[in-house]
């Protein structure tokens, strides 16, 4: 099925094209926020001392963008040296240029777009939650459905999705964009709570349906593994580790991270080291101290936490990009943040 909506061409998509700066882009400070002046950056706190490893000493965390309802799924685009993200309660994806450091809305409407990633030929995949469907999008502009339901009856809200070097798209479906007319259109779910994977050849299979509330998920360098949040678990939100088979098969389900003290996890990505780099908030008041746990936090392969880096807003997602590979972009809330570290995330284009 495909869908025709005036979309960007190419150009506008990798190169800039003529888009409008965003009024909401607004300057570092504006909105009671400044970059921190010393070096070390105190907001990136060292849990564990091989955390050193990874923080670089004169880097410092940058707020890019700020202005959004609810900012959500970056990826970066490489050959147009941009960060995509999406802007759910507003309905818009915004375009953030490496270049000229200002932010510009990429697609509106947006189909309540919500995760977002590249697949193997470099075309961007979306999660559109208030539409309920995966959609791929074309050199062209042209917006084609890839999938928007399963055994007759519709998804949920496709909330994060990854592509695998094989080519096969996996993807979570929790209801959390039915539940309001805020981020997408209230309706009763039809499914069970679920994971996804689309084969490369697009065969459709349920993978998982007894994880509450699916969210973040991502897969170690060497795909072996592959880690998904549980957003609803009781009493405490966890990634879950799978052991990865051929035919994507998941097996040997073990706790990875479990969110204590009112840890709230969202979106994950994976370092060429094995570490999981969190978007987390709180979902309580640790210590009276409401900003206590938000932003991100580092866990080693172990899940051990060595590193927090904190932000003034809860951490929604996040990813590596950069000509490195070793700049961390990150939503949270109302804003787009990143900060230069000392290795890179796992399957960049």
């Amino acid at each position: 099925m495909t869908d025709i909506s005036p979309t960007p061409t190419r150009r506008s998509v990798l190169m800039g094209g003529a888009a409008t700066a965003l009024a909401s882009a607004l300057p570092a400070g504006a909105s009671g926020w400044d970059p921190s002046l010393r070096y070390p950056d105190p907001a990136i706190e060292i849990l564990d001392e091989s955390f050193l490893k990874y923080r670089i000493f004169n880097a410092s965390v940058e707020r890019l963008a700020t202005g959004y309802r609810w900012a959500e799924g970056p990826v970066w685009i490489g050959d147009g040296r941009c960060v995509l993200f999406s802007d759910i309660p507003n309905n818009q994806m915004i375009r953030w240029d490496e270049v000229t450091g200002q932010a510009s809305v990429f697609r509106a409407p947006a189909g309540y777009s919500n995760g977002n990633a590249r697949d193997r030929e470099g075309r961007l995949l979306t999660c559109e939650g208030g539409m309920r469907r995966v959609t791929r999008t074309e050199f062209s502009g042209e917006v084609t459905i890839i999938a928007d339901s399963f055994e007759g009856k519709p998804f949920n809200s496709p909330n994060d999705l990854v592509c695998t070097s094989d080519g096969a798209i996996w993807f979570t479906d929790p209801p959390f964009q039915i539940s309001n007319d805020y981020e997408g259109h209230k309706a009763e779910p039809e499914l069970p709570h679920s994971l996804y994977r689309i084969s490369p050849d697009g065969v459709l299979q349920q993978v998982l349906d007894d994880i509450a509330g699916p969210n973040g998920l991502c897969f170690s360098a060497d795909e072996a593994t592959l880690y998904i949040v549980e957003g609803r678990a009781q009493p405490n939100r966890l990634v879950w580790a799978f052991s990865v088979g051929a035919d994507g098969a998941l097996s040997e389900k073990r706790v990875q991270v479990e969110a204590l003290n009112h840890g709230a996890l969202d979106g994950i990505k994976c370092d060429v080291d094995g570490n999981l780099w969190c978007g987390w908030g709180s979902s309580g008041v640790p210590e009276g101290d409401p900003e206590a746990l938000d932003g991100v936090m580092v866990f080693n392969p172990e899940g051990k936490p060595i590193g927090h880096i904190r932000l003034p807003e809860r951490c929604a997602n996040l990813c590596f990009g950069g000509a490195k590979g070793n700049r961390l972009f990150m939503t949270a809330c109302h804003s787009l943040y990143s900060l230069y570290v000392n290795t890179r995330g796992t399957g960049l284009l």
